[in-house]
């Protein structure tokens, strides 16, 4: 029988100690130590090994075989498919869609499925797969279970062609004397189903809970062990959501999927400019168009912003979607470099749909939608705006400029206004390309 011994672990990046502190030494956290009972092996460490060293010229490669999913965002994220073997961990806020992207993927891929749940009965997954999707995958499997030396044994049995676990946070191993979700917990746990996806090639995706900084729940070595880290983000009292890989050994993380959660569940975003765009009968003041990017996918972004006089005294500057101190530079660049006197007015901006972005190609439709509302003037709804502002107010180029252009180019804008550094293409555009070098040219543009 193996010796039983308690250890202490921190529940913040699960660094282990024989005796308690108050503050952990590894990641400067507070009394995050906890006393947990662990196992200590009894088994000699083998020295015989069937591998050996191999000059990296010798190593034969073969392309990894992809399973398609019906789900071309998901498909995009992932770098193609789900490759054989694999380990996903996705992670999101509670509620905002991570079982449901799972268990619609798990009705239409026509492969035999394990669905097992450690939070929901049968009955109720049952019941949101009847709300859900109008295909029904009869090899489909439900297992509600929390116990993973049981799930990997039924697993052996059953050998599906892909499994999901929701979540990672409440499974336990009979061999760790310790509460499900605790760092001893996750850990032990998560080997056990990496080591059965990796003997079987069985493809394997784990839900994970987030802390209430974002972080996945556990110790960061989880991130280290899965082989992709999805993060499924998005504000929850908005219809769309963002699927970004954080790690992917597969593929690029610079990809991201966009869904829109609806009454059947959720439904992927082909476009997203067209719907990210408000179609208005008359133009308005403070409105303006940005061409951002995501990963390697230019979408086109509202930008909305209202400036007006101070009431309370000192001036309110709020964002949302965007960086608030960005905005706050923005605006001390148009006061020093351009001569308007924001100082004693409220400013607030906004972009709609719920998007959150951190392009700062996004500065300089930001700069006009403030002019605008400040000037009380409408920018033409067939003008866009792509283009980083300086501290000095020069227009500064942007990634991939080309892309942009063509994004806002195949939406039927007329107008893109960029920076006279981006380096073109020397072939002809549909759209007209004004470029710009400071911030005082584009006041004169526009006004």
């Amino acid at each position: 029988m193996a010796k039983l011994k308690t250890q202490y672990f921190c529940q913040n990046c699960g660094a282990q100690y024989s005796q308690w502190h108050g503050q952990c030494k590894t990641c400067g956290e507070w009394n995050t130590l906890v006393e947990e009972i662990v196992e200590k092996s009894t088994k000699s460490v083998a020295t015989k090994s069937k591998s050996h060293i191999i000059n990296i010229i010798e190593v034969e490669t073969s392309e990894e075989p992809r399973i398609k999913t019906p789900s071309e965002e998901l498909d995009r994220v992932l770098g193609g498919g789900i490759v054989l073997g694999s380990v996903t961990l996705i992670g999101g806020e509670p509620g905002i869609g991570k079982s449901t992207l799972l268990l619609q993927l798990a009705l239409k891929m026509k492969k035999k499925i394990l669905y097992v749940s450690g939070e929901e009965s049968a009955s109720q997954i049952k019941m949101r797969a009847d709300r859900l999707a109008e295909v029904k995958n009869p090899n489909c499997f439900l297992f509600t279970e929390t116990n993973v030396e049981k799930i990997l044994h039924e697993a052996k049995k059953l050998l599906p062609d892909f499994m999901i676990i929701d979540s990672i946070q409440t499974l336990q191993s009979q061999l760790i004397e310790s509460s499900p979700g605790t760092v001893s917990q996750i850990r032990e746990c998560s080997n056990e189903i990496i080591k059965f996806a990796k003997e079987n090639n069985i493809p394997v995706f784990l839900v994970g809970h987030i802390t209430k900084d974002g972080q996945i729940a556990g110790p960061k070595v989880l991130e280290h062990m899965v082989d992709v880290v999805l993060n499924f983000d998005g504000d929850r009292n908005h219809l769309f959501r963002l699927l970004r890989a954080n790690k992917n050994r597969f593929g690029s993380t610079s990809e991201i999927g966009i869904y829109e959660m609806i009454s059947q569940g959720l439904k992927e975003i082909k476009n997203p400019s067209e719907i990210l765009i408000t179609k208005k009968s008359e133009e308005l003041s403070g409105n303006a168009v940005a061409v951002t990017l995501e990963g390697n996918r230019p979408m086109l972004l509202e930008i909305q912003a209202l400036v007006s006089t101070a009431v309370y005294g000192t001036p309110q500057r709020s964002s949302t979607g965007f960086d608030s101190k960005r905005l706050n530079m923005l605006l001390a660049v148009l006061e020093k470099r351009a001569g308007f006197q924001l100082g004693a007015k409220d400013v607030f901006l906004n972009i709609t749909g719920g998007i959150k972005t951190d392009d700062p190609a996004l500065d300089l439709a930001v700069v006009a939608s403030i002019l605008s509302s400040n000037e009380d003037i409408a920018i033409s709804e067939h003008y866009c705006f792509a283009g980083e502002i300086g501290l000095s107010g020069e227009i500064r180029p942007v990634a991939q400029a080309e892309q942009r252009i063509t994004e806002a180019e195949k939406l039927g804008y007329e107008k893109i206004i960029i920076s006279n550094l981006n380096k073109l293409p020397k072939r002809k555009f549909g759209i007209k390309i004004e470029e710009i070098s400071k911030i005082e040219d584009f006041v004169e543009l526009l006004f």
